[in-house]
Parts: structure tokens; sequence; C-alpha cells
């Protein structure tokens, strides 16, 4: 079956780039004028990710993002930003979003983006279960736990866990992690993609009765999962 999108965008010409963009890439798509659209939409079909503007006439992108995610719907976001904008696009990760494309952009660009963000919602083979402790990570039934009790993650989250996890007690170098949970090593703004994941995990396992320290920042390097045996 193939993937189906649904692309969200006040300016009907930006719609149908996109959607022609992700139909040459094997996905269907559906569009939405506004974010009020595009909620109802998402609640009587079946979406596999959703690519839209942070700033619509009638309605946030971010507002939006942070709806789907309050519904507990893990769907793939890609958000629209204008260049220059770095408050967007942190506040719309920091929100839920798995990735972001700075406006303008290349049609090629949004509809490899959309593969790499869809595939990356797949478990891959060798992580697929992981056990440190008490913590428990099924990247196949897309799921972690910690003492039996589920810890709520988004997608990204849980592949940045699950990246850590395969390296528990080891440097994570940024690049390495980028490249191995959002499966690019484009490193424009990734960063502050990278921080505000680490920063939305560490809340979510606290949340979750787990020390958020476990998750450690390596000064000048990158990350190191630490969990107590």
């Amino acid at each position: 079956m193939s993937p189906h999108a649904l692309a969200v965008d006040d300016e009907p010409q930006m719609l149908s780039i996109i959607s022609f963009a992700l139909e040459t890439q094997g996905f269907t798509c559906a569009t939405a004028p506004n974010t009020a659209r595009a909620w109802d939409y998402m609640r009587a079909h079946r979406v596999d990710l959703v690519i839209l503007d942070v700033m619509t006439p009638t309605g946030s992108g971010i507002d939006l993002t942070r709806r789907i995610r309050g519904a507990g719907s893990h769907v793939p976001i890609i958000l629209l930003t204008a260049l220059g904008d770095e408050e967007d696009r942190i506040a719309g990760l920091e929100a839920g979003a798995d990735d972001y494309v700075t406006k303008p952009f290349s049609p090629r660009e949004v509809a490899l983006r959309a593969q790499a963000v869809v595939r990356r919602t797949l478990p891959a083979e060798e992580h697929r279960s992981l056990s440190l402790g008490d913590l428990r990570i099924d990247s196949e039934m897309q799921r972690a736990t910690w003492r039996g009790a589920a810890i709520s993650l988004s997608p990204t989250e849980l592949r940045v866990l699950t990246v850590l996890a395969a390296h528990a007690g080891a440097d994570v170098a940024w690049r390495d992690l980028l490249n191995e949970a959002w499966a690019t090593s484009d490193a424009a703004g990734a960063h502050d993609m990278i921080k505000s994941t680490v920063y939305r995990l560490r809340r979510q396992l606290e949340r979750a009765g787990m020390d958020p320290g476990v998750v450690q920042s390596v000064r000048g390097r990158g990350y190191r999962l630490s969990i107590p045996s």
C-alpha cells in the first residue's frame, strides 16, 4: 500500500507542487487549505505523513502539530518554514515535528525528506528489541517501557532513544546520531533539531519515572545513555 500524505498550505500552487513531488515518489496525497480542514481530514482518514506550513492566515502549523501529538498520534510531521525563521523551527520541533524544510525549496527535496521521514518509522532490523536494566525498547511495536510501564514517545524520540541504547555507555557523536536517527548527514540546523529532541526525550523519560540524567550530554561531542544495572 502506498504511503498516504496530507499537505496543508493556504496557497493552491504550493499544494499542487507538493502533491506532484510526492506522487512522483509513490505517495498518494490529499490536500487541505487550512489547519481546521486538515484536522477534520485526519480524524476521518488514515494519514502516514503530514506536511504543513508553519503559518497560514487561518491557523498555526505549530498549534496543529501540538494538537496532533496531544491526541496521541505519532504520524510523521514535516514543517515548511521561511528562511531565517529559527524560532519557528525550534518551536515546531519542540511541539513534536520530525523535520522541517526551509522555503524556498525544491520539490525533489520535499519528496526525499518525505521518503526519509516515513522510512524512519520502520524499525531497523538490528535494533528491533533492546533491554537495558528496567528499560525495554521494542522498535517493531514502536514502544518503550520502564519497569513495565509504557513511555509516551514520538517516533523521533523513540529512534533517538534506540540509537543511544544500542550504544549504551558509549559516546554517540551528534553526527552519528543524526545519521542513524534521522537518516541524513545534512548538518543544516542539526544541532537545534537534536537538542530539541533530546530535551523532549528527557522530559518524557522523567514523566515515566526515570532519571532524565540517564541521557547525558558529552560536551563538544554528543550524547551518552547510562542506565543503572
